[in-house]
């Protein structure tokens, strides 16, 4: 009938609206395509790189291309992820979207949907050109997809925080405190030792809670056991994908709390 007011998309169909544009404006991104081009070409290389160091050059390969995959995977993370939010705003484009019906948790959503998919066609691409170096010497890359599928879910903790930030503050701040929780999260070990060290009082308090605040990196990095072959605990791989996935999943929710209280002029 005439007249009728047309029902608002679903919330599902807003997401999925947000992470199909994103991801076709990402993968338009010449910084994307650099550092793609430079991580392939690492992987690519990594035959000669082991020609030149001491041990199994397949371990080596093997090393070096999950070692490339995951630098690279954490760079694009950064530089597209910190810069998803300011383009909008810059652009002036959130008005537009806000003032449609699409809550601003649906926004932040569809983001980190889109910008999650484009790291995982980075990944899968870079997977395959390692994977095609070890078939080229007879050797099979299946014993990595583990230490890959977990890359990626320290990619969406990674890509949860620059979403974050990048709802808080400009992207090269973003950029920087992204990169500070990816340095924290590798050397969060450390926090313990040093709350064993100091005893007791406030700065033993303090460094166990920074220990169980920040993300643990090292419980989702296989690439040490993939490349030599190490036994794993049973159930250890889908229990890290677990933890990665949930810690992602609080990190977005605070992400649409910030950006809730964001106010746009």
């Amino acid at each position: 009938m005439s007249g009728e007011v047309a029902a608002p998309p679903s919330p599902l169909a807003a997401i999925r609206a947000i992470a199909l544009n994103t991801f076709r404006e990402a993968i338009r991104d010449r910084i994307l395509y650099l550092l793609l081009a430079f991580a392939l070409g690492v992987i690519a290389v990594s035959r000669l790189l082991s020609l030149l160091t001491v041990g199994s050059e397949e371990k080596i390969i093997k090393d070096v291309g999950l070692s490339a995959i995951s630098l690279f995977g954490v760079l694009t993370t950064v530089f597209v992820g910190t810069s998803l939010v300011f383009k909008e705003v810059e652009r002036r484009t959130i008005y537009t979207l806000l003032a449609n019906p699409v809550a601003r948790w649906q926004f932040i959503g569809g983001k980190f949907a889109g910008l999650l998919a484009v790291l995982a066609l980075n990944l899968g691409l870079m997977s395959a050109v390692l994977g095609a170096v070890l078939l080229l010497r007879d050797e099979s890359p299946w014993p990595l997809v583990p230490a890959i599928a977990l890359i990626l879910v320290e990619l969406a903790v990674i890509a949860a925080f620059a979403l974050l930030f990048s709802s808080l503050t400009n992207p090269i701040l973003a950029a920087l405190g992204t990169f500070a929780v990816y340095v924290a999260g590798h050397l969060s070990w450390s926090l313990r030792l040093l709350a064993d060290k100091v005893g007791s009082g406030l700065g033993a308090v303090l460094c166990e809670g920074l220990y169980r605040v920040l993300p643990n990196f090292d419980y989702l990095d296989l690439k040490a056991s993939a490349v030599h072959g190490l036994p794993r605990p049973p159930g250890l791989v889908p229990a890290a994908a677990a933890y990665g996935l949930a810690y992602a999943f609080v990190v977005l929710v605070v992400a649409c709390f910030a950006f809730q209280r964001r106010d746009f002029k």
